[in-house]
C-alpha cells in the first residue's frame, strides 16, 4: 500500500516506517496551502480543495492517503479520496510520558497504527438526509 501523507506535518519516522511517502517539496507547499483555512468557506470551496488534493493523490500514485486537519473539511476530502479509489485513513498516536536526563518529564506522541473510517470492501454509503419536513409524522 502507498500511503500519501496528506496532512500539513511532516511524517514521522515511524510512519514512514509503516509506508507512509511525502510527496515532492513543491506539491507538499500547495497540499498546504490548500489544507490552511484562515476564514469560513463555502461547501463549493471545500469540495474543490478536496477535489485538487485527491487528484494529486492520484497523480502520485498513493492507494491510500493519511488525512487529518480541519474536522468540517474531512467529510469532502475523504468523498473525494473515495472517487477515486484512494483509502483515506488516519493516524493514531499514543501520548507517553518519559523522563529526560535532567529529571523533566516530557509528552511524546508516538505512531501506534492507522484508523480506517470505513470498511475497504464497503465503501461509505451515499445516503440523502430528509429535510425536516419530510420526515413521517411532522
Amino acid at each position: 500500500m502507498k500511503i500519501l501523507n496528506l496532512t500539513q506535518h511532516d511524517a514521522t519516522p515511524e510512519q514512514v516506517a509503516a509506508g507512509v511517502f511525502e510527496p515532492p517539496a513543491d506539491v507538499k507547499e500547495n497540499i498546504r496551502r490548500w489544507l490552511t483555512f484562515e476564514k469560513p468557506r463555502s461547501v463549493t470551496a471545500l469540495k474543490g480543495a478536496a477535489f485538487y488534493l485527491a487528484c494529486a493523490a492520484e497523480h502520485l500514485g498513493a492507494t491510500a492517503a493519511m488525512i487529518g486537519g480541519a474536522p468540517f473539511f474531512m467529510r469532502w476530502l475523504e468523498d473525494a479520496l473515495l472517487e477515486r479509489g484512494i483509502e483515506p485513513i488516519y493516524a493514531f498516536s499514543k501520548r507517553e510520558v518519559i523522563e529526560e536526563k535532567d529529571g523533566r518529564k516530557v509528552t511524546v506522541f508516538r505512531h501506534a497504527g492507522f484508523v480506517r473510517p470505513f470498511e475497504k470492501e464497503e465503501p461509505r454509503p451515499r445516503r440523502q438526509r430528509p429535510w425536516a419536513w419530510e420526515v413521517e409524522g411532522r
